[in-house]
């Protein structure tokens, strides 16, 4: 009895990648990251940053750059909210709190 010959695509899958554990590359992956501790802000950095802190506004565009979760992360983008009660700083849907911004840049000023 003759074979019916595998279609084209079942035997381009017999070449697919094979992944015998669903997620192990991304475990890898961040495993691999390499955390760093949160900077202390000298007397000088913290006055510079308050002076920052005080020319937000909604709407603006700045960049942010900020401690999460063992890592240094720079954002840029609109101002969604500035909240000095909860300090907290929301950047279109990052909320980032006063306490672990390391510096701001204000994009939308003209020069």
């Amino acid at each position: 009895m003759p074979r019916q010959k595998m279609s084209m695509d079942k035997r381009a899958a017999q070449f697919l990648p094979f992944q015998a554990v669903k997620g192990l590359d991304e475990a890898l992956r961040a495993k691999e990251k390499i955390t760093v501790d949160k900077i202390e802000l000298s007397e000088e950095m913290y006055e510079e940053l308050d002076k920052k802190m005080h020319l937000v506004r909604k709407g603006s565009i700045i960049t942010c750059i900020y401690y999460h979760k063992g890592e240094y992360i720079k954002l840029t983008g609109i101002v969604a909210r500035f909240d000095e009660i909860s300090r907290v700083l929301q950047i279109v849907n990052t909320k980032i709190d006063f306490d672990n911004i390391l510096d701001i840049v204000f994009n939308d000023r003209v020069s």
